[in-house]
């Protein structure tokens, strides 16, 4: 729940940086959790209760995790060093959507890259960035 809450409220909009696949794969876990249980309580809402505004909190809580989902998507693709760009590769039908999952399953570049550094190894860094900068400020 850690990592739904951090994507949720400390990334919400956030669409700089790198997503680890922990980060990425827990909020799609949870994600998918809270669409089932939703989806049960609507059915169960329809059925027995015969109200139908259970459904409707499906769509608004998709339509309130659309933004925090494209952004843990952007990030974790830079995390593996593509930009943003590469979600609408899932536009592509079967193939494009294979490919995507591959991408979301591999792992990051080791160190920094040009969407920052490694969010699983933070303190390690490239000499390339050393340069320019004196010995005590890294």
């Amino acid at each position: 729940m850690h990592w739904f809450k951090t994507v949720l409220v400390d990334n919400y909009a956030n669409f700089s940086g790198r997503a680890r696949r922990q980060e990425y794969w827990m909020y799609v876990l949870f994600w998918i959790l809270i669409v089932i249980l939703l989806s049960a309580i609507s059915s169960f809402s329809e059925e027995y209760l015969g109200n139908d505004w259970a459904s409707m909190t499906i769509g608004l809580f998709m339509l309130a995790t659309l933004i925090p989902w494209l952004a843990v998507n952007v990030r974790r693709l830079h995390d593996t060093g593509k930009s943003g760009g590469y979600i609408f590769i899932n536009l592509i039908p079967i193939v494009g959507r294979i490919w995507y999952l591959v991408l979301m399953c591999s792992a990051g570049d080791y160190g920094s890259n040009q969407y920052g550094p490694d969010p699983k190894n933070p303190e390690i860094h490239d000499e390339i960035d050393d340069i320019g900068r004196t010995p005590t400020s890294y």
